[in-house]
């Protein structure tokens, strides 16, 4: 399916299924977001990277207006729905303040494999636990899917573009064990180091080699 969608060009990526919360402070994005909540209607944000407009970003509903301040400024939260491509970007729309783009939605499969997917998720809470840090999946780990913890593992906004660009989950599990596979021995590595620099300047009980042997 191939149509006519508003846009609103980020910094960041958005995943299918992730929830979003986004001040808006520019007239032309207050003008489409109001839009789109009065008549019902999803817009895109696609990914901006290193100031480059990309091609892959994905469709957002707006799901409620928390806050409307007195200059017009608002306080909103949407729902990411599926991932687009943009085919023809349209930069002035008659009468609005906000551009457009032509975009169809790349077929997406759903082969993912639950145990590979396990094995993520526990992956992730290892590097959570070397990361003293603590989060949320919001969802139980045996609905969990690879976008659902994409933002959970240290991504970088280029490799978080790459995992947007795969349309099979299967890929999309390995992609993100491949990464894990990488860091979790990078984490373990400065561990060892770490403690290597904490016995500098201590006196240490060695044995002397024996040139008996």
């Amino acid at each position: 399916m191939t149509n006519f969608i508003p846009i609103f060009p980020l910094s960041i990526i958005v995943f299918p299924g992730e929830n979003l919360n986004l001040h808006i402070f520019e007239p032309r994005y207050k003008q489409l977001i109001i839009e789109c909540a009065e008549q019902k209607k999803p817009f895109g944000i696609p990914a901006v990277i290193n100031k480059e407009l990309k091609d892959l970003g994905t469709l957002v509903e707006v799901k409620e207006i928390k806050k409307v301040y007195d200059d017009g400024q608002m306080d909103i939260t949407t729902r990411g729905i599926k991932v687009f491509r943009m085919l023809e970007l349209i930069k002035e729309i008659p009468d609005k303040l906000y551009s457009g783009a032509i975009v169809n939605y790349p077929a997406d499969e759903d082969d993912g494999n639950r145990l590979l997917m396990q094995k993520v998720v526990q992956g992730i809470k290892e590097l959570h636990k070397q990361l003293q840090v603590s989060k949320d999946f919001k969802k139980p780990e045996d609905e969990l899917k690879a976008f659902d913890v994409a933002h959970h593992m240290g991504l970088n906004t280029e490799e978080e573009y790459e995992l947007l660009g795969l349309f099979r989950e299967a890929q999309r599990q390995e992609y993100l064990k491949r990464h894990l596979g990488k860091v979790l021995p990078m984490l373990a590595e400065m561990d060892n180091l770490k403690e290597k620099v904490k016995l500098n300047g201590h006196f240490r009980n060695l044995e002397g080699f024996s040139f008996d042997l």
